[in-house]
């Protein structure tokens, strides 16, 4: 390892489906050092993954790192949001973490809603209308459906907050990931006693908020990392906003994220609050807010379709007037938990290249379609739209992406901009500089443009009369508990 030019942080990204860890340069952004290790997610009908795995994975990771990890004065973790982690008065798992993706708790989404004075109240309390990636509702579910394990739990936490709490031995979250939960109050900035007391939690079993630039803790004893007693320890906060710090972003510049979920989202000044629940009114992690609307199926769901179809996932071609809406995992944007894939328009002539591209912009349509409603009405319509994720690199889906939406489009080329977010974060600890302004020094959204080509009406206007017309089937099973 070449000598660092400034003091060593480490950024961590805990997602659904691994941990990556980075070490990263404070004075310049280099990354030194990384490792990755994977974790594995309950199939089924819920989604679940045990918390040890995610503390087992940030250790491999970090031995991935080596000796520079040793050096770090600073470590932040940020991580998927909404996930139910049930602690017992000893700190370990009551049971597995029911995760973001698990759309058991629909019904008790869609009761909570009622009870609590509809949709508007709910978003002028909360910030968001909560579906069943929020974890009120899931903690909803687990009171009703498996009562012992809610009366065992002592602590409620979130992904991000159980890795920090083991750092640091302090309950601790941050406004960013707290505002994805459903039982914090946007205005006040505090948790809801009312939605807290609706849904059977006490306040007391959740954790302190930390404000944004304040130390959550230190690095404690016991441990099995290679981090010093005493290295400081970032709020962390959950992965999108962590990508917004790592993009340095500024109010008005719109974000679309191609993961296991797709997400769009942009930070604003302004409190948001949309009655229709398309857009979540999240916080983001320096005082500021993000809202943002998130689709369950996206890359995952796409890879699927080429694995049936036996094609590469770039093996597309030009669409005819096939339809097909790729909700695998039932879909959170538009809100139909129960909903599965659907295909329509198919001919003789079809091919499966058509099929896959079609899956594409389906995955797309549902993004694009939430984009007006996250940015502020005076945002720049012709801003480069920045397009970041694992899905980001690939061919299929920058043409997609540019061709449905009329925008350019960025490619920012750091990668890991959750760890990389993180790292800013833990970075702001040491210089005591907004973490956003950490990552634009380091210049991280820097990256190639692709010019706007014009939009494809044609594609747009069939994919939502198709989603319009099929509601109906789409909704099948929605009175289901």
């Amino acid at each position: 390892m070449s000598a660092a030019e400034g003091p060593l942080v480490v950024g961590v990204d805990t997602s659904t489906q691994s941990t990556k860890a980075l070490v990263v340069d404070v004075a310049t952004g280099r990354v030194v050092a990384s490792g990755q290790a994977p974790h594995t997610v309950s199939s089924g009908a819920g989604r679940e993954s045990d918390p040890r795995q995610w503390w087992d994975a940030l250790r491999q990771a970090l031995d991935g790192c080596g000796e520079a990890a040793r050096e770090a004065a600073a470590v932040s973790v940020g991580g998927q949001q909404h996930g139910l982690v049930t602690l017992d008065a000893r700190g370990e798992p009551v049971r597995p973490a029911l995760l973001w993706n698990d759309v058991r708790s629909a019904p008790q989404a869609r009761r909570l809603v009622e009870e609590l004075g509809g949709a508007k109240a709910w978003a002028e309390r909360t910030g968001s209308v909560p579906g069943a990636s929020f974890t009120v509702t899931k903690w909803a579910w687990l009171t009703e459906h498996e009562a012992d394990a809610a009366r065992a739990t002592a602590a409620v936490r979130l992904p991000h907050d159980y890795l920090t709490e083991r750092l640091t031995g302090e309950g601790t979250t941050d406004r960013g990931d707290a505002s994805g939960t459903g039982w914090w109050a946007s205005g006040a900035e505090s948790y809801d006693e009312d939605v807290l007391a609706r849904v059977g939690l006490d306040p007391a079993l959740l954790p302190r908020v930390v404000r944004p630039g304040e130390v959550a803790g230190t690095v404690r004893d016991g441990h099995d990392l290679p981090f010093a007693k005493g290295t400081l320890v970032a709020a962390g906060t959950g992965d999108n906003a962590a990508a917004a710090l790592g993009l340095g972003l500024r109010p008005g510049v719109p974000v679309l994220s191609l993961g296991t979920s797709g997400t769009v989202y942009a930070v604003s000044e302004r409190r948001p609050a949309d009655p229709t629940g398309t857009v979540a009114g999240f916080a983001d992690a320096r005082g500021d807010w993000l809202p943002l609307a998130c689709t369950l199926n996206c890359t995952l769901a796409v890879d699927r379709v080429a694995a049936l179809l036996g094609l590469d996932r770039e093996a597309v071609e030009p669409g005819t007037g096939v339809t097909l809406l790729p909700y695998l995992d039932g879909e959170r944007t538009p809100n139909l938990p129960h909903a599965s894939g659907l295909l329509t328009g198919l001919r003789h002539d079809t091919s499966a290249g058509q099929l896959l591209q079609a899956a594409y912009d389906g995955a797309v349509h549902s993004l694009l379609g939430a984009l007006d409603l996250v940015l502020d009405a005076d945002a720049d319509p012709a801003a480069p739209l920045l397009l970041i994720g694992g899905g980001a690199r690939g061919r299929a889906w920058q043409e997609t992406v540019r061709r449905l939406s009329g925008r350019p489009v960025r490619i920012p080329e750091a990668k890991e901009l959750v760890a990389l977010g993180a790292a800013a974060q833990a970075a702001g600890l040491l210089t005591g500089e907004d973490p956003a302004a950490v990552a634009r020094r380091w210049n991280t959204a820097e990256g190639p443009v692709l010019d706007a080509v014009e939009r494809d009406e044609t594609t747009l206007t069939r994919i939502a009369g198709v989603l319009s017309d099929a509601a109906p089937l789409l909704e099948r099973g929605a009175d289901s508990d």
